[in-house]
């Protein structure tokens, strides 16, 4: 499990993915949650692809929560 994050994002369409990766860019770790879990997947992949981003997905809301 990640560490946990201070933000957390649900709904990775184009803004929402947009602005996970954008949060992350500036230094900020973010938690992701997407109802459609090939989106989860999608973000944390750009992210890696972006620069090794922060980012943290999560496939289920009760762990994302948490």
């Amino acid at each position: 499990m990640p560490t946990p994050t201070r933000i957390g994002l649900a709904g990775l369409a184009v803004m929402g993915q947009n602005l996970a990766l954008n949060i992350a860019d500036k230094g900020f770790p973010i938690s992701v949650y997407n109802r459609t879990t090939s989106k989860v997947d999608e973000t944390v992949e750009r992210a890696k692809q972006e620069g090794n981003l922060p980012v943290y997905g999560f496939h289920d809301p009760g762990s994302f929560v948490q």
